[in-house]
């Protein structure tokens, strides 16, 4: 949620910053919800403050033995009309939020303003693998390796999902267990959430309103009935750990990670490069997230960056790291970086980890803050992300980069131990 101070004291520059990644802004509304929201405030002090002094007058009158009964019914009155403009205080505050909710995060003056087409390569990593002129795809590999079972998986829950089994499946869990062991060892705390999170979490992270239909959700049966959705990334649930507190100075940084699955209601196609568990409705992600000092952000990005590419060196994979344009990034964010691999059969990047800085923006929706010392006013803390990593489109590039040419593929060094093997060879 954006400052609305900043919005009333600078509409040009929001407006300005605004139209970088969305194509018509109008913030009249707000401002007009605003300027309302003010006018009822005074209103209703101004009533409060007189129903105060109303209040000790008929005190004195009582103790001098004075008939009191007309000033009381004019203060009846008084609380009456003070009850119906709280009312319209209340609405007017309603108004003024949600429409605060619908804005997106400015974007940081580092940002490429643009789409896709205007992303910039910033960082190439680790070796590109000469595989010759056909390199086996991702499908065809796990296929003849026993790793995957895609169409017993669309079986089990239908398109879009998959079966992991035998070494697939030990593989997959060697990189979840991999990644939280060198996050727990870096300090993170360790958190397990719920998989099913309240709508106000939704909102409070920034994904609802906009993206409200792009997850699951599970209503209670019968009148009152709880309404919940399935988290799409732990992000949702780590933000949500501190909604409503305020924090210490001497806390932050807070760094913690999380293991889930994910769960979202992908469009999907049939493209190439959707093919396999590149793209589906569950899938599992380990999740870095920092809430932290306006001063110690930077610092924080620049660590989540670079443990993405770390995990990403120590499998041995190439990977390049790319920082998003204004409209190609999450609009809960105001700068962005991706971390993809390289699909040798596809000759293309894909994101396994984007690492983002929400600014303020979060700990606005959430109400979440920090004391910077003992006696003075708190402030919103800022909060960052990044995936560490995700492994649905981290298992085909190990695949393919690490694959030989009899057709078997090279474990990754820190995956061996978990595996008990070197190599993953064609089943007979």
């Amino acid at each position: 949620m954006l400052d609305i101070e900043l919005i009333r004291s600078d509409p040009e520059y929001v407006r300005a910053a605004l139209l970088k990644r969305t194509d018509d802004v109008d913030l009249d509304p707000i401002l007009e919800a605003d300027a309302l929201r003010r006018k009822l405030t005074t209103e209703v002090d101004t009533a409060r403050a007189e129903r105060n002094r109303q209040a000790k007058e008929i005190g004195k009158l009582k103790s001098s033995g004075v008939d009191t009964s007309k000033a009381q019914r004019q203060a009846a009155a008084l609380g009456d009309q003070i009850t119906v403009m709280q009312g319209a205080l209340t609405k007017a505050e309603t108004v003024l939020h949600d429409l605060l909710m619908e804005l997106p995060n400015l974007p940081d003056d580092r940002a490429p303003v643009g789409g896709k087409e205007a992303n910039q390569v910033v960082h190439t990593g680790g070796t590109k693998p000469d595989l010759g002129d056909k390199p086996l795809d991702h499908v065809e590999l796990c296929t003849r390796l026993g790793l995957i079972d895609y169409a017993r998986g669309v079986k089990l829950g239908g398109s879009g999902y998959w079966l992991y089994t035998g070494q697939g499946a030990a593989l997959e869990w060697a990189l979840i267990d991999f990644f939280n062991r060198e996050h727990y060892a870096a300090g993170y705390e360790f958190l397990l959430p719920p998989h099913m999170l309240t709508e106000e979490a939704g909102f409070a992270a920034g994904q609802f309103p906009k993206f409200h239909e792009d997850v699951y959700h599970i209503a209670e049966e019968g009148e009152g009935g709880r309404r919940s959705f399935m988290l799409p990334t732990a992000e949702t649930a780590i933000l949500n750990v501190y909604r409503d507190e305020i924090l210490p100075a001497e806390a932050l940084p807070v760094k913690a990670f999380s293991y889930t699955p994910c769960y979202r209601r992908e469009a999907g196609g049939y493209r190439t490069e959707e093919r396999g568990t590149m793209r589906g409705h569950q899938f599992n992600k380990v999740e870095m997230f920092q809430f932290t000092a306006p001063e110690q952000a930077e610092d924080a990005l620049k660590e989540l960056v670079g443990r993405a590419q770390m995990l990403v060196e120590k499998l041995g994979l190439h990977y390049q790291t790319t920082l998003l344009a204004t409209r190609d990034a999450s609009a809960s964010m105001r700068l962005t970086y991706d971390i993809e691999v390289w699909l040798p059969s596809i000759g293309i990047y894909k994101e396994v980890s984007s690492a983002s800085w929400a600014g303020d923006y979060q700990a606005r929706r959430a109400n979440i803050r920090y004391r910077p010392e003992q006696g003075k006013p708190t402030a919103y803390l800022h909060t960052l992300n990044a995936s560490g990593l995700a492994t649905s489109r981290l298992l085909p590039a190990i695949v393919e980069q690490h694959q030989q040419p009899d057709g078997s593929v090279t474990v990754p060094g820190p995956l061996r131990a978990w595996l008990d093997t070197d190599v993953l060879r064609p089943k007979r």
